[in-house]
């Protein structure tokens, strides 16, 4: 019966990214004893690895991963800032970025907004863990409007789009 083909369902999806996942992490794995083999220092932990899955307004499913391992070049890399969980709230008249830094201090976090793209460094000193990630926001903003709050770990940062009419290059002018 080749005129039958069965739909993919949602489980689907998420069995094909868990296949994906372990693949990962089998790979991380891997690496990591080479390292152990080859008896090399600078591999120091903790290793922090996750990833997050979502479903956009598209219906597409999203995987974000976040922790201090990355992958570059295709091979899993461990890196000396751990990247924060974060979500990407986009409102009707502004963006709002929430992201994860437990027992940061306030003082010890840094914002910027630059080419539209939001960046969040954070260290803690005393046992030197930092935190860095890079967010693509959805729409354009006005960088000047940004406010920043942090409580509990948690930063929230909220920052207002540009109008439609500024986006194009001029606000109209009504005609009387």
């Amino acid at each position: 019966m080749s005129w039958f083909r069965r739909r993919r369902s949602i489980f689907d999806v998420f069995d094909e990214i868990m296949r994906e996942f372990e693949e990962e992490i089998r790979e991380i794995e891997e690496e990591f004893m080479k390292f152990v083999r080859e008896g090399r220092t600078e591999v120091r932990g903790p290793y922090y690895y996750g990833v997050r899955v979502t479903i956009g307004p598209d219906g597409v499913p999203r995987v974000e991963e976040f922790g201090n391992i990355r992958r570059r070049a295709g091979r899993p890399v461990i890196t000396d800032e751990i990247e924060p969980m974060v979500d990407v709230l986009d409102y009707d008249n502004e963006v709002v970025v929430v992201a994860e830094l437990p027992g940061v201090d306030r003082d010890k976090i840094k914002v910027k907004v630059k080419d539209n793209k939001l960046i969040i460094k954070a260290e803690k000193p005393e046992n030197k863990k930092k935190y860095y990630k890079e967010i693509e926001l959805p729409a354009k903003v006005k960088p000047e409007t940004a406010k920043a709050s942090y409580k509990n770990g948690v930063l929230e940062v909220r920052i207002e789009k540009e109008k439609k009419e500024e986006e194009d290059g001029g606000v109209e002018i009504k005609v009387e």
